[in-house]
């Protein structure tokens, strides 16, 4: 079987022979192609069509051959719907043959949403060889997990050697850094092949500060009248705009179609500024659900600081109207501050109750639903959730941003006792959220995830800069000095600590924190993923200092799930007495029925009431 994705943009392979290639760039006055092939290199004018395109079609045009725009008759920029760029964002892109790839899953059609358990991993930093071929080789350990639904961080062709992704400025270009475009649909097809899912994390709020030249000869693909941290944001409502909306959703249907992914993590929404009707994120979802989505299961999920619940809306027959689901990052603040004790920075808005906020999170969705935010200066947040099933939030205690974005990449294995961990694991790991993980989370990963690049040199000073800048806020970090300890995101050596060290599944205490991962994920396909298939909202929570948190959903079949759970470090008195079949409790815990009404420190019990009469 073979993929394509038409488009208008960047090239095209023609039936009869030859190549098109096309360019939208309104700011120009002409734009040549300079195409090298093994006859020789050819500099060649372009068509100008309407509303700023420029257009040509080379007979002799061939797979691999490299080629580039000139700009009115100066700069030489690579093509920004390139399909491949194999010497990095300055470079000559490279013509692809999509269908140069024979796939091997034609009868793949995806999982339901409710069977997902995503896996965040990073291709860089997954192996120690960094690539998608490398990455290929964990996915039956990935099964064993019980994981069913691999997360990748952006693939997205950025500067230089080694990032995050989250820098990426052509769009349509798999990472070479990780091997070559039909490396990542083997990858995709091999996990496939094993009943796994992939799903692909896309930045569709601003481009890296590297190696993007649309100011140059497409000035409209920007709206000044919109800053954002990253300076004019992307134009998805003024002139020009269609254009630019059209860029972005082809980029979805791109990854969806012609990659075969089955879903898209969109990052950073609340950033993307757009007045129009309809919202962007509503047109590429709609695009989405009559596209790919008509013939088998395709997700979107979104990252939104701002909790924006109409987004996550379900049609009478449980299907999304817009994005299956969002990352709870309120879930996982709630759980930090319980663990960790830290309240600094956004925290602060978690630390007054703690343990209720993460009930209202199991229970409905958002902590913050239209409510006062403290570190938002007093600001409204959210809006109400109690609607939403469950499934529609991704739960995790870990993932890049919350551990990356600290100034020595600390994981919450460093952070907290092993025993809070455990505990805060079999609570999102059972409950009917979506479970996400993070790469090595599984068995206590002592490598470290930190924030690391590879800019020019004018560009990595000012990172260095920067980014020791953002802490000098923190108490711990006013002096100079200790702010000069905080590994430096340029250099080598600290993308190469951020490296799972897999020898360590093999010793102990890495081991036995595995060990405890594959029963929860175990439990949680035997007893829990069967009845969510129509889960409505249903949860209701209590919570307590003495006698510590009380959370109760009705599943899909009518099932009666509760969690009893003490996460503090002294035990819990006057728990009622679970409901139903315990199916699993902490191993601190010698009486899952709870008769003496006691919660050891850091234990959880999760009982389940079957039958329709448990609603």
């Amino acid at each position: 079987m073979k993929r394509r994705h038409l488009m208008p943009f960047g090239t095209q392979l023609l039936e009869g022979g030859g190549v098109r290639f096309r360019l939208w760039a309104p700011s120009a006055r002409h734009v040549d192609l300079v195409l090298a092939m093994e006859s020789g290199r050819a500099e060649l004018p372009m068509r100008a069509a309407e509303d700023g395109w420029y257009e040509t079609v080379v007979a002799n045009a061939s797979v691999g051959a490299r080629y580039a725009y000139r700009i009115d008759g100066g700069i030489s920029v690579p093509d920004p719907a390139a399909r491949f760029n194999p010497e990095d964002v300055h470079a000559p892109s490279e013509i692809v043959d999509p269908f140069a790839y024979e796939w091997q899953d034609g009868d793949w059609r995806g999982r339901p949403w409710e069977e997902a358990v995503l896996y965040e991993l990073h291709v860089g930093t997954f192996t120690p060889v960094g690539t998608y071929a490398a990455a290929m080789e964990k996915l039956d350990y990935l099964v064993d997990l019980g994981v069913t639904a691999i997360e990748l961080m952006p693939v997205a062709e950025f500067p230089g050697k080694r990032n995050w992704g989250y820098d990426g400025a052509l769009l349509f270009a798999p990472n070479a850094n990780y091997g070559r475009p039909e490396d990542l649909k083997r990858f995709i097809d091999a996990a496939h092949a094993r009943g796994l899912m992939v799903f692909l994390d896309v930045v569709y709020n601003h481009f890296g500060p590297e190696g993007n030249y649309l100011h140059i000869y497409a000035e409209s693909f920007f709206n000044p009248r919109h800053q954002t941290p990253w300076g004019a944001a992307i134009n998805y409502d003024g002139p020009d705009a269609r254009t630019v909306r059209s860029f972005f959703i082809h980029n979805a249907l791109y990854w969806l179609e012609e990659y075969h992914f089955d879903g898209l993590r969109l990052d950073a929404v609340h950033t993307i500024a757009d007045d129009s009707q309809p919202h962007i994120l509503q047109e590429l979802a709609e695009a989405v659900h009559t596209g790919p989505g008509r013939d088998r299961h395709v997700h979107l999920v979104l990252e939104n600081e701002r909790n924006e619940a109409r987004y996550l809306g379900r049609d009478a027959d449980h299907r999304p109207l817009v994005a299956t689901a969002q990352w709870n990052d309120d879930f996982h603040h709630a759980v930090h501050v319980l663990l960790t004790g830290e309240g600094d920075g956004y925290y602060q808005d978690y630390s007054d109750k703690p343990l209720a906020h993460l009930g209202r999170c199991l229970a409905e969705g958002f902590a913050y639903q239209h409510d006062v935010s403290r570190y938002g200066h007093g600001r409204l947040r959210g809006e109400p959730s109690v609607h939403l099933p469950a499934t529609a939030f991704v739960n995790f205690i870990q993932n890049h941003d919350q551990v990356g974005n600290r100034a020595f990449g600390e994981r919450i294995g460093h952070l907290a006792p092993p025993e809070a961990v455990e505990a805060a694991a079999a609570c999102y790991l059972l409950a009917p959220g979506i479970p996400m993980l993070f790469m090595g989370e599984e068995f206590d990963a002592s490598a470290p995830f930190l924030f690391f690049c590879d800019f020019g040199p004018d560009l990595s000073a000012s990172v260095t800069a920067g980014r020791r800048g953002e802490f000098s806020r923190f108490e711990r970090f006013k002096d100079p000095e200790t702010q000069r300890s905080i590994p430096d995101p340029v250099e080598l050596e600290t993308f190469e600590r951020s490296k799972l060290r897999w020898h360590e599944v093999g010793e102990a205490r890495h081991a036995a924190r595995l060990a405890l991962y594959r029963q929860l994920l175990a439990l949680r396909h035997r007893h829990i993923v069967p009845r969510l298939r129509g889960i409505t909202p249903s949860g209701s929570y209590v919570a307590h200092e003495r006698a510590g948190l009380h959370v109760q959903w009705t599943l899909g079949d009518g099932a009666r799930l509760e969690l009893r759970a003490n996460l503090r470090d002294t035990p819990a008195e006057d728990v009622t007495p679970p409901v139903g079949t315990p199916i699993y409790c902490s191993p601190s815990v010698k009486d899952p029925q709870l008769r003496d009404g006691r919660l050891p420190p850091w234990s959880v019990v999760w009982s389940l009431q079957d039958g329709p009469t448990a609603s």
